[in-house]
């Protein structure tokens, strides 16, 4: 069975070898393959792993022996999966390797976002505490989270751990999903802690931090647009480890400058690399991370095994993970 990795640099750099893959067939990793490498380095392949690389329908068209794609990734938004089921191929994703790694890095950008810890970090070596009158100063307001409204867009697996640190810190939660579905969402279960649940627009309205976890879909392309942040206090902050297509850019960029709300941490953008005229780049009281939540070793460990059972189910016959 020929395996064919499309893009595996950022799954293992040099630290998470492919040896669970590798032991299931032939193994061919490419770190990066550009859209018009796509169809000559799979040609052949009868499993196809892909992380951001996208499999268009025309792709399908050209790779008839193709039988199986593991995304390596939990979204799939990259494949065209209604062109795979009319060719009778099977998609898996990894439904769960990151949540912890993708929830602490939530507080990660929420914490620097309500202490600016870089920041005084900086004024401290540049000399301003030795020049200081006091014991101590502050730069910037600090934000104490205890009493807090959380707001959760998206409670599956990730927004409940999430919400779980939340209640940690005392906060209160609010979820709601965007989904015009009123099935529950993946990692959602009667266990689940109480939660109050809202709309959409009192979730914005009442919150003090909202924090995306939701799939991006034709219902949740750009769906934070300028109603929605208009709606929002003006000493709220928006976090987005989701997607960042979530998110009308140009509009949160605004609400930013026009101080609407008070602060944005993001590790995803629309386009990625980030676009060097992206308006987010510019805009005050946002801080940007380059789509790593998800890397911590511990994750991308597991996210490969999970990657092998998938291969392993699928041809022991009983597939699992299954997106089409």
């Amino acid at each position: 069975m020929r395996i064919v990795v499309l893009d595996g640099a950022t799954v293992n750099p040099g630290d998470n070898p492919w040896d669970p893959l590798a032991r299931l067939g032939e193994l061919t990793v490419h770190d990066r393959t550009s859209p018009g490498q796509i169809v000559e380095r799979a040609r052949g392949a009868e499993v196809l792993l892909t992380n951001k690389t996208p499999l268009a329908r025309q792709t399908f068209a050209e790779l008839g022996g193709l039988r199986f794609v593991s995304v390596l990734a939990t979204g799939y938004d990259q494949v065209d999966v209604v062109a795979a089921r009319d060719r009778g191929v099977l998609v898996a994703n990894v439904p769960e390797y990151g949540t912890d790694s993708v929830a602490q890095h939530v507080f990660a950008l929420l914490l620097e976002l309500c202490h600016q810890v870089g920041l005084h970090h900086a004024s401290v070596l540049a000399g301003e505490w030795s020049a200081a009158p006091d014991f101590c100063y502050w730069k910037r307001p600090l934000v104490e989270l205890a009493g807090l409204t959380m707001g959760i867009v998206g409670y599956g697996r990730t927004g409940r751990r999430v919400g779980e640190i939340a209640r940690a810190f005392g906060m209160q939660l609010i979820a709601a999903r965007r989904e015009s579905s009123g099935a529950p969402e993946k990692g959602e279960g009667k266990d689940d802690p109480p939660v109050r649940r809202g709309t959409m627009t009192e979730l914005f309205s009442q919150a003090d931090v909202v924090s995306l976890h939701c799939p991006l879909g034709p219902d949740t392309l750009r769906f934070v647009n300028r109603d929605l942040l208009g709606r929002m206090k003006p000493s709220a902050l928006l976090i987005n480890t989701a997607r960042g297509a979530l998110v009308d850019e140009q509009a949160l960029a605004e609400a930013l400058r026009s101080k609407r709300i008070a602060g944005a941490g993001v590790d995803v953008v629309s386009h990625e690399p980030i676009d060097p005229a992206n308006p987010l780049l510019t805009a005050p009281g946002c801080i940007i991370t380059p789509h790593m939540a998800w890397g911590s070793l511990a994750a991308r460990r597991r996210l490969l095994a999970t990657t092998a059972a998938n291969i392993e189910a699928f041809v022991a016959g009983r597939p699992i993970n299954l997106v089409t």
